[in-house]
């Protein structure tokens, strides 16, 4: 009887994490979201960014004030990163030519997953959310691989 109980909740536990587990579909989708993201700073493409983002997308880091070697938390928003995509790369000399882009994905849960996207001097940790039959960044924690350049 408690062979067969346990058998039962066995069953039943491995049930609801596959009704949890995302498709490959939402696996392809998602490391798509993290290579748009990075991919739109490479080609200089800021609708590829759009893509990728929720319109209220956070970014931040860490950063020192120069003068008073305090820390703070800085932030950008969506609107900025398109501009960014649009100009910061835009003379194609801002990246090695073949620049690194490592898409690590943490953790998926239903909607939302969490990513880790190693890039050429820093490193990208994100939100990733399913809305509407969509996923999009929704929050971006980065750092330069060396983080005395914050």
């Amino acid at each position: 009887m408690k062979r067969s109980c346990i058998l039962l909740y066995s069953f039943l536990l491995l049930l609801v994490f596959h009704l949890q587990a995302q498709t490959s579909q939402d696996t392809l989708a998602i490391r798509q979201v993290a290579l748009d993201y990075i991919e739109s700073q490479h080609n200089a493409k800021p609708e590829q960014f759009e893509r990728a983002a929720h319109p209220r997308m956070v970014k931040r880091t860490f950063w020192t004030n120069k003068k008073t070697g305090k820390e703070y938390l800085r932030e950008t928003f969506t609107d900025a990163m398109i501009l960014l995509a649009e100009t910061y790369n835009a003379e194609a000399d801002r990246f090695p030519e073949n620049p690194k882009k490592e898409v690590i994905i943490l953790d998926v849960y239903d909607k939302t997953a969490s990513v880790k996207l190693i890039a050429d001097e820093w490193i990208d940790y994100m939100h990733i959310v399913k809305l509407n039959g969509k996923w999009q960044l929704v929050n971006v924690l980065w750092q330069f691989n060396d983080s005395k350049a914050h």
